[in-house]
């Protein structure tokens, strides 16, 4: 796991199966994480809007540690493209389990 880095999850309170996906794949694979909830935390709101088009959860993002920002610019989005599953580099969204795992594994975050 690189030691300057962390997982940061932008996620709501209310039920995402997206979010719960990404918790099964955390547990599994134990990585540490931190959320934060776009539906308690306007600013966090915005940025997510911002990065993906939509308040997409869970938008997760590899920052340095104690930073709430990707640790560099996440890859633009296709035009006329969602963030659904698409790997950015920094940041993925709504992914399904293997393509989470895949991400965490290219970033040295699990074996």
């Amino acid at each position: 796991m690189p030691d300057d880095k962390e997982i940061v999850v932008y996620s709501r309170t209310s039920f995402c199966p997206y979010i719960a996906k990404a918790h099964r794949v955390f547990e599994k694979h134990n990585v540490p994480y931190r959320e934060i909830m776009i539906d308690q935390d306007e600013e966090a709101a915005r940025r997510v809007e911002t990065w993906t088009g939509f308040r997409s959860v869970p938008t997760i993002i590899i920052a340095r540690t104690g930073e709430d920002v990707p640790y560099e610019e996440p890859a633009s989005l296709p035009p006329g493209t969602g963030p659904r599953g698409i790997d950015r580099g920094s940041m993925i969204t709504e992914a399904y389990e293997d393509d989470l795992a895949a991400w965490l594994k290219k970033n040295g975050f699990i074996e």
